[in-house]
């Protein structure tokens, strides 16, 4: 009998490392950050792949802790999810690239394929912006799979047409498919200046060295976000519909905490 119990066990270990292959729908509230290390996520730096040798991307006082400068890249969950409702938040740290552009990062949802194959810095997946000024604006990111082959990203959602000709989201606006440009959030500024530190007259995220929270909705192909509780953008016909999650590292000192994916309302 022991015998028998020690072979299941084995083989029970031996077929665990699949299960992050397919994309699991949570059944309960699943901690992805332990608060003391990474355990639970893959890195990647477009300059030295998955090694990290200058530890850019790490934990500091019980969060993480991404440097920013030139190591550009992200940690990204080794589980593939759908049907989810990811929560995280964020701060900026001081640090700079000394330009005088906004602070930089992201959350990138449903990332599918190779590591780095988007401009050798991303991955295939849906980014919901950080940068300041344009939290929640939507970017598809087109990389390839392990093959090479390219996967075709794409989204769609319901606009209005702002003053500066760009798209914001509009719940009762026209339907409008990814055509290679951005869809901005529904109060983003029109000519926002993306200087350093300004925000927008209707920016909801928080000022710098406070903490931001961000959600994400996963339902089926659609993609909902919310900016410290307010809905401000909604991608429809999402393709790729599931993968993994991945917090950006760019140019600028940027810290998160309290990551979770949970069910999805009823």
């Amino acid at each position: 009998m022991r015998t028998m119990l020690s072979l299941i066990l084995m083989l029970c270990l031996a077929a665990s490392p699949a299960l992050a292959d397919e994309a699991i729908a949570p059944k309960e509230k699943i901690v992805l950050f332990n608060g003391k290390d990474l355990t639970g996520w893959t890195t990647w730096l477009k300059a030295t792949k998955h090694e990290d040798p200058d530890g850019a991307l790490g934990v500091t006082d019980g969060v993480i802790h991404m440097q920013g400068g030139d190591h550009r890249g992200y940690i990204a969950t080794k589980q593939k999810f759908k049907d989810y409702h990811f929560t995280c938040e964020y701060k900026w740290g001081t640090k700079t690239d000394g330009g005088k552009y906004v602070r930089n990062s992201g959350v990138m949802v449903h990332c599918t394929g190779a590591d780095g194959s988007a401009g050798g810095s991303w991955v295939t997946s849906l980014e919901v912006q950080l940068a300041q000024g344009c939290e929640g604006d939507f970017i598809v990111i087109r990389g390839k799979d392990e093959a090479g082959t390219p996967i075709a990203a794409t989204m769609s959602s319901k606009v209005r047409i702002a003053e500066d000709k760009k798209t914001r989201w509009d719940p009762d606006g026209e339907l409008v498919k990814y055509s290679g440009r951005q869809f901005w959030w529904n109060n983003h500024q029109p000519f926002f200046k993306e200087l350093l530190d300004t925000r927008g007259k209707d920016d909801v995220a928080s000022p710098v060295g406070q903490w931001t929270k961000v959600e994400v909705m996963a339902r089926g192909d659609k993609v909902t976000v919310k900016i410290n509780g307010t809905t401000v953008n909604e991608a429809l016909e999402v393709f790729p519909a599931s993968g993994r999650i991945a917090l950006q590292n760019e140019v600028h000192e940027v810290y998160f905490r309290n990551v979770t994916v949970a069910p999805l309302p009823k």
